[in-house]
């Protein structure tokens, strides 16, 4: 019984795509240079044409703390997590012509949001595209970015961070805290976005 929790618990967040090649590749916010970085590859490898990552700054915090993984190597003075992005993703070979920034979002939902803005802004059609992302944080980010793209066929890439997996979360307490506040934030903002549409 209990492993079958796990196992449903697991694969409903975190989903995991093979990359193929698409419009867009979108980063959602953070502070791990891992996820820009695999972009870049991504991008070098042929995949995308553009990418947009996207990240003002935290709202718990009302400013960018800093990077969470190789500070020794990416040292700018960064004003928002879109700032940290492109600097690591113009350090790993991404023209400044192939990025589409945006840097006002807070959390997850305005990082689709106003993705889907910057994009319109530019005209630029978007079919396909992949999400890199923190991997528990995969579901929702494919949510949200579903919804802010309704038409559009979506891959998620995702980065482990703070060792969490698929295969390990529920060993740790910390791992068990980030998943069920994932699965939590799925319902609350699933529920938030479609009240509107609901008969009742």
């Amino acid at each position: 019984m209990v492993n079958r929790i796990i196992t449903d618990i697991s694969d409903f967040i975190f989903v995991c795509d093979e990359p193929k090649k698409v419009d867009v590749i979108f980063i959602p916010g953070g502070s791990y240079a891992e996820l820009p970085e695999y972009a870049a590859k991504l991008y070098s490898q042929g995949y995308a044409k553009w990418i947009v990552p996207s990240g003002g700054v935290a709202k718990d915090f009302g400013c960018f703390s800093g990077p969470k993984s190789k500070a020794d190597i990416y040292t700018g003075d960064y004003r928002t997590e879109c700032d940290f992005f492109v600097d690591v993703l113009e350090r790993n070979g991404v023209p400044n012509a192939s990025i589409i920034k945006e840097d006002k979002a807070a959390f997850t939902k305005e990082n689709a949001i106003l993705s889907r803005k910057v994009i319109d802004e530019r005209g630029i059609k978007v079919e396909s595209a992949i999400i890199v992302c923190k991997a528990f944080h995969a579901r929702r980010c494919l949510m949200l970015y579903q919804m802010a793209f309704p038409d559009v066929a979506f891959s998620i890439c995702p980065i482990h961070c703070y060792n969490i997996t698929h295969d390990n979360w529920f060993m740790t307490e910390k791992g068990i805290e980030r998943v069920m506040g994932e699965i939590a934030r799925c319902g609350n903002q699933f529920t938030d976005e479609i009240k509107d549409y609901l008969p009742f």
